[in-house]
Parts: structure tokens; C-alpha cells; sequence
């Protein structure tokens, strides 16, 4: 009794926790609006947004306004929606896997999109059409990790994060191979900048057009995120307490795939999010999951949206997002590493 009493009470605190980091989220992304190389003053940000819900009469220019709701606004959402989704893949895929090293690109999903768009990009096909094959390309490549660890007797876990290392490695093999082959003055440069990542090409509409999956993504991960408590314990544990262990593997790993491929198809490949922002949150709210994966939802929204904001910020020339998110990801991470005394799970 005593014991429920202390756990009610540190999940209540944790739940504050969590509810605290919100805080910080939204200052960011009203702040964001003001960031870039055209200056908006804050009044006219605020006039211009609450006159979109109020009737008030808006005395901000049209081009101004075309900044904020068709440049700005896509972008700041782009970034948090992102950072949310490759996040919460991250902590699901931990728990599920209970390896603390695990990324959402560890079965593939990353290298077969980066290989689709590769090959979009050579066939001089649309952004639209390489947002496409890059999403389906996530897909398949994680089909393949799977049907091919099926192939095996004795399907483990381990089975199938080795077949995802080694699909990985096959599409990394098959992206140089792009590269290769690829003109050097205009095909070459448009894979490598599209495989750093980038914010820079995000629509409303293509960020509509992928952005309903990866949400209806996160939101099933957060409906069943009480079972990888379970699952997280190990399959046998899992099964003797009721658990459809195969099932839930199989939900959890499609809405992951979903929510990362639909994330590496807005923006390129975006590393060390998934593997260094749950982590972070774990030291904050614990290893629950039923806390863990909202509050890895707004960390991971406020990290890649505060890297945003510095890519545009940092040089004339903007940053990809990619090499900033992998500069300051690995000291950081090596930095909690040893500073932390946490058990991981």
C-alpha cells in the first residue's frame, strides 16, 4: 500500500514534469517566428497571428504576412513535428528492443529513404514525387528487415536488429552507389545537401500531406505506451502476463516506421535525434513509458525546432540541419552519459 502510495506520487510529479516542459516549448515557438533574414518585429507577429482568430484589422504588410503564415509557420511546425516523431520512435523502439543504442534508422528505415529520394533525384523527378519515394522507400526497406528476420528459425529480437544493420548497410552501399553515378554539378549536389537535412523546402502542403501520418502515428504510440512497459520487461514476461507479444511488436514497429519515414521524406535524414532525446527525457521523468513517450513528444519538438532556429541564425549560409543535430548530439550525449547514473531500459 505504501509502496502504490510513493509510486502515485513520484508518476504524479513526473506528469508536472512533463506538463513544466511544455512551457519552454511554446515561448520557443513564438520566438521562432522572429528568426530569419527578413525582421519581424514581435508586435507585428502578434497582431498578425491574432487577427487570423479575432476580427482585427491587420496594418501588417502582405509580404510580411506571406512570411510568417507561408514560410515561417510551415517550417516551425515542420521542425516540432519532426523532432516529436523521431523521438518518441526512439524511446519506443529502446523499450521495445531494450537496447539503449537503438535509433529509429537501426532497421533501415533511413538508408531505404535516402536511397529512394537518390533515386528520385537521378530520375529528375518532382519534390513532391521525391518526398514519395522516400516515405515508400522507409517502408520497404523495414518490410525487407522483417520478412527477412521471419526467413530465420528462431525470429528473436536480435534477429531483427541484425537484419536491420545489415539492410542498412546494403542501402548505405546503394546510396554511394547513386552518388556515383550521379552528374557532379547539379544531380550530385541535391543528394548530398537533401541527405544532411534541410527545412528550407517545406510547404504547407507538403507538410499536410505527411504530416497526417506521422501523426496518427505518434498518437497510436501513446495509446498502447502502458504496454511497452510490459513489453520492455522481456517476451516471456510479456506473454505470461496476457501480452500478444508478435502483435504488439508488429504495431509498435509499423507506427515507428510510419512516423520516421514519413519525417526523413519532409526533410532528409536527420541523425542522433531518435537515440540522444530520449535519453534526456529519460533522466528527467524516469524510465515509464506512460510519461516517457509524451514528455519525448516536447522535448524532442523543442530540441529540433531551438537547432532550426540556429541553422538560420548561425551564418549567412544556412547550416543543414543534419551536421548541427550530430555536433552538438554527440558530446552531449557522451556528456549525460557519464554524468549519469540511471538505469537504462
Amino acid at each position: 500500500m505504501l509502496k502504490k502510495k510513493i509510486r502515485d506520487k513520484i508518476a504524479a510529479h513526473n506528469i508536472s514534469i512533463t506538463v513544466l516542459l511544455c512551457i519552454p516549448l511554446i515561448i520557443l515557438f513564438f520566438l521562432s517566428f522572429l528568426v530569419g533574414r527578413y525582421p519581424i518585429p514581435p508586435y507585428d507577429v502578434m497582431i498578425t497571428m491574432v487577427s487570423k482568430i479575432l476580427p482585427i484589422n491587420s496594418t501588417v504588410s502582405p509580404s510580411m504576412e506571406t512570411v510568417i503564415f507561408q514560410v515561417r509557420l510551415p517550417r516551425i511546425l515542420a521542425a516540432m513535428l519532426v523532432g516529436a516523431a523521431l523521438s518518441i520512435a526512439g524511446a519506443c523502439f529502446q523499450g521495445l528492443f531494450r537496447n539503449p543504442l537503438v535509433s529509429p534508422d537501426k532497421l533501415g528505415v533511413s538508408a531505404g529513404a535516402g536511397f529512394a529520394a537518390s533515386l528520385a533525384i537521378l530520375l529528375s523527378v518532382g519534390t513532391i514525387m521525391i518526398q514519395v519515394s522516400a516515405f515508400f522507400g522507409g517502408l520497404i526497406a523495414v518490410g525487407l528487415t522483417y520478412f527477412i528476420s521471419r526467413t530465420f528459425k528462431g525470429t528473436s529480437i536480435l534477429t531483427l536488429i541484425l537484419c536491420g544493420i545489415a539492410i542498412e548497410s546494403f542501402f548505405g552501399a546503394l546510396i554511394a552507389l547513386s552518388k556515383y553515378v550521379a552528374d557532379p554539378y547539379q544531380q550530385l549536389p541535391t543528394i548530398v545537401f537533401w541527405l544532411l537535412g534541410s527545412f528550407s523546402a517545406v510547404t504547407m502542403q507538403k507538410l499536410v500531406m505527411m504530416g497526417i501520418p506521422v501523426i496518427i502515428g505518434i498518437i497510436i504510440l501513446l495509446l498502447i505506451r502502458w504496454r511497452i512497459n510490459v513489453i520492455s520487461m522481456g517476451e516471456e514476461e510479456a506473454q505470461t502476463m496476457g501480452v500478444d507479444t508478435k502483435k504488439l511488436q508488429a504495431i509498435i514497429i509499423l507506427c515507428c516506421t510510419v512516423v520516421t519515414a514519413s519525417s526523413v521524406s519532409i526533410c532528409g535524414i536527420i541523425g542522433w535525434v531518435g537515440l540522444v532525446i530520449p535519453h534526456v527525457t529519460r533522466m528527467i521523468v524516469g524510465p515509464d513509458h506512460k510519461i516517457l513517450l509524451p514528455a519525448s513528444v516536447v522535448t524532442g519538438a523543442f530540441f529540433l525546432l531551438l537547432i532550426d532556429d540556429v541553422t538560420r541564425t548561425l551564418t549567412t549560409v544556412e547550416i543543414p540541419i543534419g551536421i548541427l543535430t550530430a555536433l552538438i548530439g554527440v558530446p552531449f550525449f557522451l556528456y549525460l552519459l557519464r554524468k549519469s547514473k540511471e538505469v537504462w531500459v
